[in-house]
């Protein structure tokens, strides 16, 4: 009954969502508002009866329904409850489902707004919205159902169908597959659904853009409607990303927060075109510049949150992150061609309407730093999209494969990276308009010339390398920058109204929250660019066998290896784990526990490092193989990640940052 329930609820949203579509797009061309209102209540229809599905999944995963196709690859009896409901989002038939579910959430949220001022805009939206959401939809109803059953033909071979085959009888296994032992890990619970949020979100502001587009209502309005929408969106992929980066750090055993696997830039992708939107915005707003731009930006974003997707289900991309072959490729596909396609042609129409109101007087106004760094993001995506795409080119052309690794990335990005921090570090201090470099250089003048002792005293204690020096040079430059912001903003509020400088400073940020929220991301970055200087320039790593009692020396580190032992856990797995005792700069600082994880169902060895942890470094130490106990060697292998916590407390930092940027700004 579960299994019946869920599927045909399924297929009755798609149902409203289709109804939702042609009901506001009907409205909207014959005038008729009943129409449009209904509409919009089909679209806040469409949640809870998606979750009525999400429900009925988590039951059969949790009660072990095992003749249920989805429910056998995912779960298996030994698994923790917490772990059987996260495997909603760990196949491709549950994620696609629980996709669905979020995006239903978002825009039934987006219906609830008052409309008062945005009547013509409204059936646009719901057309816009409910179209995706069917599409997803019907991926779940044609290709990926996980409502269908296994069943046993006569001749002993296998079917799965939704409806029992005639001849046939059900095949209910005694236990499951399991999970993917990758995925058993605490980033599983958060990662993916922040990674989807951020795809799925980006919808919201889409269909404004589009809506403004069909329209004709191409002043600012949709802009400042959906900037809310844009940041929330932009917030959950940036976490999306960097959970990712700390699963892979954390699981994977290899050392890195970041692969350059190649469905890590199809997420990485996006981010890019949107973080160029966000920053693209606030030109208009103050200069009424780069509307055809901004607009440009907004379908870029959501088509390649499209294109990502495609790239990750489809099986295109082989990757540990990716989904297996699907034969939801070519539907996909085409719907990211007609979507681009419509949205282009509705770009062309407006093109003329979408000039700007205000031109560029000065190359050091802040719009043409600003457009600078749009430049350079957009260069970043340019580099990534050839990276990831060079392959599949290639095997296309000459049907060998060419792998695009790390070095291509980093040598071409670098330059760019430093170039945007640049940015970051001069275009708060110009000003909007017909600047002139006199004032900006005064402003500059004592931030700058503080940066440069920071490559000064480095350069003293030893650090030689040029392209650090230049990294840690630049991203003191963007600390001191904004730190200078705050200061000055801080004590022309004191000398104003009388208040200690903590008021002062707090009242200041709560009158123009998007400009010091905004400040506070930029300090965000520089702790993850001190974080990636490090890791990237300064990683060091050794590998030995040691026989018990050893030890092998790392920097200033030194490992003794104590013991080893190998048992059976009750989740399914064997361990082997080793003791290892730590030493920095002769002073014992406590244990690590590498070790590997044998999983029986599926059969997957996976390998978690015993990792000593501080602000300064991480000392990584893996397991790599042994001999016969007690008397045989154990091989390990040792990472030393200078400055990589950085990256994880610039994120947290990046949380808050991005929630006062998009908290509304008090009108006093």
């Amino acid at each position: 009954m579960v299994i019946q329930v869920g599927y045909f609820s399924l297929v009755l949203t798609f149902l409203v969502a289709l109804y939702g579509a042609g009901a506001a797009a009907y409205g909207a061309i014959r005038r008729k508002t009943e129409f449009v209102e209904s509409a919009r209540h089909a679209m806040l229809l469409t949640w809870p009866l998606v979750t009525v599905s999400v429900l009925a999944i988590v039951w059969l995963l949790v009660s072990g329904d095992f003749q249920v196709r989805y429910v056998y690859s995912t779960t298996s009896n030994d698994m923790p409850i917490y772990l059987k409901v996260t495997a909603l989002w760990g196949g491709q038939a549950g994620s696609l489902v629980f996709w669905s579910w979020l995006m239903a959430a978002f825009t039934s949220a987006a219906s609830l707004r008052k409309w008062d001022r945005d009547r013509e805009l409204l059936p646009w939206v719901v057309v816009v919205t409910m179209v995706n959401l069917a599409f997803f939809l019907s991926l779940s109803i044609l290709f990926e159902n996980p409502f269908a059953r296994m069943w046993r033909t006569p001749d002993g071979s296998q079917v799965t169908a939704m409806f029992q085959p005639g001849g046939t009888m059900p095949l209910i296994p005694i236990d499951g597959r399991g999970l993917n032992p990758l995925l058993r890990h605490p980033g599983m619970i958060v990662h993916p659904p922040m990674q989807y949020l951020g795809f799925i979100s980006f919808v919201i502001p889409y269909a404004f853009a589009i809506g403004a587009l069909i329209n004709g209502r191409i002043d600012d309005r949709w802009i400042r409607i959906s900037r809310r929408w844009t940041l929330v969106a932009w917030l959950f992929l940036s976490l999306g990303l960097l959970l990712g980066s700390w699963w892979a750090y954390d699981v994977l055993g290899w050392g890195g927060y970041w692969g350059w696997d190649p469905v890590e830039v199809s997420a990485l992708i996006p981010w890019l075109s949107a973080t160029a939107f966000i920053h693209s915005v606030m030109i208009y707003e103050k200069r009424g510049m780069l509307k055809q731009w901004n607009m440009v930006l907004i379908i870029l974003t959501y088509a390649l949150v499209l294109f990502s997707t495609f790239l990750t289900r489809s099986g295109v991309l082989s990757s540990v992150h990716a989904f297996a072959e699907s034969a939801i490729g070519p539907m996909f596909f085409g719907f990211i061609g007609v979507t681009f396609i419509a949205s282009l042609i509705l770009l062309i129409r407006r093109w003329g309407a979408l000039r700007s109101e205000s031109q560029l007087h000065s190359l050091l106004s802040r719009e043409a730093l600003l457009l600078l760094n749009n430049l350079l993001f957009i260069g970043i995506l340019v580099v990534c999209v050839w990276g990831m795409l060079f392959p599949l080119i290639s095997e296309l052309a000459t049907g060998q494969k060419v792998t695009v690794g790390p070095p291509y990335y980093e040598r071409a990005i670098a330059p760019l990276g430093i170039g945007l921090m640049l940015i970051m570090g001069v275009a708060p201090l110009s000003t909007y308009g017909r600047a002139s470099w006199k004032p900006l250089v005064r402003a500059l003048l004592k931030p700058f010339a503080a940066s440069l002792l920071v490559p000064l005293v480095l350069a003293l204690r030893g650090i030689t390398n040029l392209g650090a020096l230049l990294g840690f040079w630049a991203s003191a430059l963007v600390a001191l920058v904004t730190l200078y912001e705050f200061w000055r903003g801080a004590v022309a509020r004191h000398r104003r109204h009388g208040e200690i400088l903590p008021l002062a400073l707090w009242r200041l940020a709560g009158r123009n929250r998007r400009r010091y929220g905004g400040y506070v991301i930029h300090l965000c970055a520089v702790l993850m660019a001190l974080g990636i200087i490090g890791i990237e320039m300064y990683q060091t790593e050794t590998q030995a066998t040691l026989a018990r009692g050893e030890q092998l020396t790392l920097g200033r580190y030194v490992i003794i290896y104590d013991s080893l032992a190998q048992f059976d856990d009750p989740g399914g797995r064997y361990v082997t784990r080793a003791v290892v005792s730590v030493y920095r700069d002769g002073k014992y600082v406590g244990e690590v526990y590498p070790r590997q994880d044998y999983y029986y169902a599926p059969e997957m060895t996976v390998t978690i490092p015993g990792v000593r942890s501080t602000l300064e470094d991480d000392l990584n130490v893996m397991l790599v193989g042994w001999e016969p106990i007690p008397t045989g060697g154990t091989t390990f292998r040792v990472i030393l990640n200078p400055l990589v916590n950085f990256i994880w407390l610039g994120g947290l930092l990046f949380i808050f940052g991005t929630l006062v940027a998009a908290w509304p700004d008090r009108k006093s």
